[in-house]
């Protein structure tokens, strides 16, 4: 399993929360809010993908 999985999940719990805290808040902008959760999906994505890219050379190296 790619060790970004648990990491990720261990990420996005206290960040779930927060999120859920300001887009309940009415003093937060609702366009801040959905700026924040597509950076860190964007995020999330790009590590996902240079982790994959490095397990991959990885793998090619030992060959």
């Amino acid at each position: 399993m790619n060790p970004l999985v648990p990491l990720t999940i261990l990420i996005s719990l206290p960040l779930a929360a927060i999120g859920v805290v300001l887009y309940t808040d009415t003093g937060i902008e609702p366009a801040l809010f959905y700026a924040s959760v597509k950076t860190f999906v964007i995020l999330a994505v790009l590590a996902g993908a240079l982790s994959f890219g490095a397990s991959k050379l990885a793998e090619r190296a030992k060959n």
